[in-house]
């Protein structure tokens, strides 16, 4: 049986989706700065444990948050999982080797991925030639972002780079699991996984690096972690629910191919760098990716009236 197509986004979800793009872009930043201190599983857990609490903070206890935990624990745990502890495990390991940007191209694989996993599990979102072929698009404009970084990667141990990859496969597999909250509101599905990633990753911390035993990091890996936990993970995943239940497994996931030039153009635009001609080209090659997958560009096209010769 063939299944519907995918919904296209509204155009209040692009923007949802380039301003999600944009703070992720940005953890990646804080987490090369805090993982130069602080070991990876602790940084996940306190990543997820303040973003957790920042958001049982800002709820309290509203839109029936405690009669969801205990309605849906067992597949906030499952989701807790895929798309918190396990890839921002994975990421942060291989951070501890490569740099941010190269990160974040590696993880830009997560629509083909999603694609990939939503045609398997699901009947609304099926794989279509459009849709691989903007995927395909996005991916090489990231890879034209990076690839001075890419080449120079030669004495980068192979597992630091294969890392990032499986926590892309693990968030396509938590896109398309996450449809399963459309029915709940995004800040009760937000806290929910992270409260539920938080106890996983607490006894891995524990038992891996004994966090007692660990020197005080200094002010700058504070603060990073601060800002990866309060915006790039609670105020990101409100963002990232919210556009789950509006534009679809498939369509959250380009938010993936959004974040390396969002780098580049913070970059650009606080800390004085240069914006060269391969960024230029990388990132309009991003917006063509985009474009495919949102279908505007074959819809105008298709409704152009033919000459009559």
């Amino acid at each position: 049986m063939t299944g519907a197509a995918s919904p296209r986004p509204s155009n209040t979800a692009w923007a949802l989706i380039l301003l999600l793009g944009l703070i992720w872009g940005g953890s990646f930043f804080f987490a090369r700065i805090a993982v130069l201190e602080v070991p990876p599983f602790t940084l996940v857990f306190l990543r997820l444990l303040l973003a957790a609490l920042a958001l049982h903070i800002y709820i309290r206890g509203r839109f029936g948050l405690y009669e969801a935990l205990a309605a849906h624990w067992r597949s906030f745990l499952v989701m807790g999982l895929v798309n918190n502890a396990l890839p921002h495990t994975l990421i942060f390991f291989g951070q501890t080797q490569i740099g941010a940007g190269l990160a974040s191209i590696l993880n830009a694989t997560t629509p083909i991925w999603t694609v990939l996993i939503a045609n398997r599990w699901t009947t609304d979102e099926k794989l279509t030639s459009t849709k691989l072929a903007g995927c395909l698009a996005g991916l090489a404009g990231t890879a034209v972002l990076i690839g001075p970084g890419v080449a120079a990667t030669a004495s980068v141990p192979l597992w630091a780079l294969v890392l990032p990859v499986l926590a892309a496969i693990s968030y396509g597999v938590a896109g398309t699991y996450g449809k399963r909250f459309r029915g709940l509101p995004a800040p009760v599905s937000a806290t929910g996984q992270l409260t539920a990633s938080s106890l996983i990753m607490l006894p891995v911390s524990l038992i891996a690096d004994q966090p007692w035993t660990l020197p005080a990091p200094t002010a700058h890996a504070v603060l990073a972690i601060l800002a990866l936990a309060l915006l790039s993970t609670a105020f990101a995943y409100l963002l990232f629910f919210r556009i789950l239940g509006m534009a679809g497994a498939t369509n959250a996931s380009l938010v993936t191919l959004v974040v390396p030039p969002s780098a580049i153009l913070l970059g650009a635009l606080f800390l004085g760098e240069r914006l060269e001609g391969t960024d230029l080209i990388g990132m309009l090659l991003i917006g063509f990716g985009l474009a495919l997958l949102d279908g505007r560009l074959l819809r105008i096209r298709s409704n152009q009236p033919k000459k009559v010769s």
